[in-house]
């Protein structure tokens, strides 16, 4: 059986301005699957935010197709409830309501879905064990960690079983250890729920962590690949950088150019050999 393509985009593109054209995104074309865990990598302005914008209907195209879960998004009139019962939002500043407990934060999306209290209570206390906070739920954000916000951040997401999850930076206002740790359990819980996840970040280390990356360039997607192992991945690093492609083409103008620290310890990497 093959899988169920759950995002696609067909010739995506975004221009902005009246006088001066802004063209964020210039025909972008992509397929995401179920279940998949993908990130969006490139330098800023290269259209990212722009593409998860598109992607959760927070913005329309100016030509081009999204289809999340086999819709249209053009065909879409009521894109509030759209996005309430398909798509979940993690952004880099939490976004939490801070005059609520984390609990309540939780039930904010299942509001106005049919849900009786209880229901949302319960729900909501199942989603923080779920991330691990069940001994913080009734805790305000200001007297959570940042780790701990943006766990809470995550549990409001996945509070109507969405389609897909976007997130955009979320490890960005985290130190490293804690980014380490929410990107972990945002893979558990794809591992685990079989949820899609879409990341945009800038960090190589969190692309590292999901299953396939896309990288974008001037409202483009340049290149994309699936992530395989740290070595492997080591390797794709190299190959991409401006020494790798020197020393893999044979370019001596270019390695003669290197001063003789870079020298030395590109002799050390090659096990004392010269070129």
């Amino acid at each position: 059986m093959e899988n169920q393509v759950i995002v696609e985009t067909q010739n995506l593109t975004k221009i902005y301005g009246n006088g001066t054209e802004v063209r964020a995104l210039d025909g972008v074309s992509m397929r995401i699957i179920e279940g998949e865990f993908v990130s969006v990598m490139g330098p800023s302005g290269s259209g990212k935010s722009t593409l998860l914008n598109l992607v959760g209907a927070l913005d329309r195209p100016t030509s081009g197709t999204v289809l999340v879960n086999g819709q249209d998004l053009t065909q879409v009139r009521d894109l509030d409830t759209f996005r309430a019962r398909t798509v979940g939002f993690i952004f880099q500043l939490h976004n939490l309501i801070p005059t609520l407990t984390a609990r309540e934060n939780v039930e904010v999306p299942m509001r106005g879905q049919s849900m009786s209290h209880g229901k949302r209570r319960r729900r909501s206390e199942e989603l923080l064990a779920l991330v691990g906070l069940t001994d913080r739920m009734n805790h305000l954000p200001n007297q959570l960690s940042g780790g701990q916000r943006q766990r809470v951040a995550i549990a409001r997401a996945l509070a109507n079983q969405p389609a897909i999850v976007l997130a955009d930076e979320p490890t960005g206002d985290l130190d490293s250890q804690s980014g380490a740790e929410v990107i972990e359990l945002m893979h558990q819980l794809n591992r685990e729920l079989g949820t899609t996840f879409i990341v945009v970040t800038h960090d190589s280390a969190v692309a590292r962590q999901t299953s396939r990356i896309l990288i974008m360039r001037d409202g483009r997607i340049v290149h994309e690949h699936m992530v395989g192992t740290p070595f492997e991945e080591d390797l794709a690093t190299f190959r991409r950088s401006a020494l790798g492609r020197a020393i893999l083409a044979g370019d001596e103008a270019a390695l003669a150019q290197l001063g003789p620290d870079e020298r030395a310890a590109l002799q050390r990497l090659l096990g004392g050999r010269g070129h």
